[in-house]
């Protein structure tokens, strides 16, 4: 008990520091590195071995492979793709930036899918709210034409004093009501110009908010796509010595489901809010034709500027279906997967995740990003051959991979092990026992509440790697399966949308937009239920189908026994 008190003191320090950022969250994960030995919890071996496990590989491999997409572009011709093709109406514009945000987001960073999303949102505004309105064009035209009547009855006035009169008097009949015309357009020019800007502020604060949800949510549809993820996989697989059933595959037939779900709530939300949708009098007009396919000649152009797809782009976009397969097919539970060959031919040498994200990260540096030698070299070419880079260099992964949050996910696995090993998270579980009395589906809508409100103030890891190994107890100590509380658990670090230090999409966007703290809290707090709501029943019905929650597995009940 006193280990655990010690192990307790320590990760009350680091959550503080995680909360209060006094320290760099990198930092702050290699408390455990000192702290641990020395207070008697883990020895230096044992903590320091955790900061490098396959969990982490794994990400590597994954992000390295992001990055290639980035490094290519491929991204940017994913998104104008989609964008150009789900319509230019500002809710299908709504819907495509959404849906492309979703996507990215569960490959690459939400942080570079959303700073890569916000220029393409102001570009296309621009067309779609252009200053300069059709009404200001036929109001110029009128002037022009009062003008030029003006003149032609100057002209065609009859001689004589009676007629000369008349024509003086047609002039400036015609100057009066030009004059008039011309202070009555400017009115209406400003007011068109205001009406306009108003409405392109309401826009772009709702495709902003929507790119920002969207990179939240899409990180979840993957095991890869965020560290919540990959923490909840490590404690898993360092818990239960058995498969547990949740793997890439199972884990993209649980998640993707209830991510398209969250988006598409997302997007009626935010409609809603800002577009007046279920409202007799919307805030935002359509757009008209002309200016619907004035974004939709901007969009087709941006996309042209890209050219055809290049040798580069296709070997990265090769590699990256083939390692998604690799990933699916590894060991998706119906079938043997490929893992069970080597498995069986190497007497019980397990292959996990990590294999083949480092097996494509290393073609990556191998196969050549353009075709210049050979028989694919142009014979009539005058430059004499050139060697050709590879797909990636190691120059842009060191810039772009975000070392601080592998050492974030190694403090965290140091904290889970320091937990399980000194009895804490043990301790902890019995405390929460007196939850049993709810019912279970109450419990796990108040865990998942928890943790979303949770990860608003603090890192999305760092939730995850507290909470996750206390509710693994506390799910063993009430026989209910961990997967039920651990999974909504480790899906609501990501429903971070109430504020703009919750995540780095929202405190982009926040900037991007310009808007107030209690603009993205009144629409986050509602996104936040919303997504509770929707992992609470996915967690009921499709959870249960897929990972049979309703009993104990043998995994849990073996951990059990051998603790007993």
């Amino acid at each position: 008990m006193v280990k655990a008190a010690r192990c307790g003191y320590v990760i009350l320090i680091m959550a503080a520091y995680w909360m209060t950022e006094a320290l760099p969250l990198a930092i702050t994960a290699l408390i455990p590195v000192f702290a641990f030995p020395l207070l008697g919890i883990l020895s230096t071996g044992e903590c320091c071995l955790v900061y490098m496990k396959e969990t982490n590989m794994m990400f590597l491999g994954g992000l390295t492979v992001a990055i290639a997409v980035e490094h290519c572009n491929l991204h940017k011709r994913i998104a104008l793709f989609v964008i150009l093709h789900v319509g230019q109406s500002p809710r299908r514009l709504m819907a495509g930036f959404m849906l492309t945000t979703m996507f990215l987001s569960m490959w690459i960073s939400n942080t570079a899918s959303t700073a890569m999303m916000v220029p393409i949102v102001d570009a296309i505004l621009v067309e779609l709210y252009a200053t300069r309105s059709k009404k200001q064009e036929e109001n110029a035209t009128a002037i022009d034409m009062s003008v030029t009547s003006g003149q032609n009855q100057l002209e065609l006035s009859p001689a004589g004093e009676n007629g000369v009169s008349d024509g003086h008097n047609a002039i400036d009949t015609n100057n009066h009501e030009v004059e008039k015309e011309d202070k009555i357009t400017d009115e209406e020019i400003d007011a068109a110009n205001a009406e306009v800007f108003r409405q392109r502020h309401i826009m772009r604060r709702a495709l902003l908010l929507g790119v920002a949800y969207s990179a939240n949510v899409g990180g979840t549809g993957v095991v890869t796509g965020t560290s919540p993820n990959l923490v909840l996989m490590a404690v898993l697989q360092d818990s239960f010595s058995e498969p547990t059933g949740l793997n890439f595959a199972t884990w993209m037939a649980f998640n993707v489901p209830g991510m398209i779900l969250c988006v598409i709530l997302a997007w009626i939300w935010l409609q809603v809010l800002f577009m007046g949708l279920f409202r007799k009098q919307s805030p935002i007009q359509q757009s008209t034709p002309e200016r619907t396919a004035a974004v939709r000649r901007l969009i087709r152009q941006k996309y042209k500027e890209l050219g055809p797809m290049t040798h580069h782009e296709a070997t990265v976009l090769t590699l990256f279906i083939i390692l998604v397969l690799l990933w699916l097919f590894r060991a998706p539970e119906f079938v043997p997967g490929w893992s069970a060959w080597f498995k069986d031919a190497f007497e019980g040498v397990e292959v996990d995740d990590a294999t083949p994200a480092m097996l494509i990260v290393t073609l990556l540096f191998i196969l050549p990003a353009r075709l210049n030698f050979w028989c694919f070299r142009n014979p009539k070419d005058p430059e004499p051959p050139q060697p050709s880079p590879a797909c990636m260099n190691w120059q842009v992964v060191h810039e772009k991979i975000p070392w601080g949050v592998v050492l974030l996910l190694g403090g965290g696995f140091a904290m889970a092990e320091g937990a399980n090993k000194s009895g804490l998270s043990a301790w902890l579980g019995d405390q929460l026992v007196a939850f049993d009395v709810m019912p279970k589906e109450a419990i796990v809508f108040v865990v998942s509440l928890m943790t979303a409100m949770l990860t608003e103030v603090a890192s999305n890891t760092a939730t995850a790697s507290i909470l996750l190994p206390v509710l693994k107890e506390m799910a063993l100590n009430i026989s209910v399966n961990p997967l039920y509380l651990m999974l909504p658990a480790a899906v609501c670090c990501s429903y971070a949308f109430m504020l703009p230090v919750a995540t780095p999409p929202n405190a982009i966007v926040f900037s991007a937009a310009n808007m107030k703290s209690a603009d993205m809290m009144k629409a986050g707090f509602i996104m936040n239920i919303i997504c509770v709501v929707v992992i609470t029943v996915m967690i009921n019905t499709l959870g249960v189908a897929l990972f049979d929650l309703q009993h104990m597995p043998p995994w849990a009940n073996s951990t059990i026994n051998a603790l007993n």
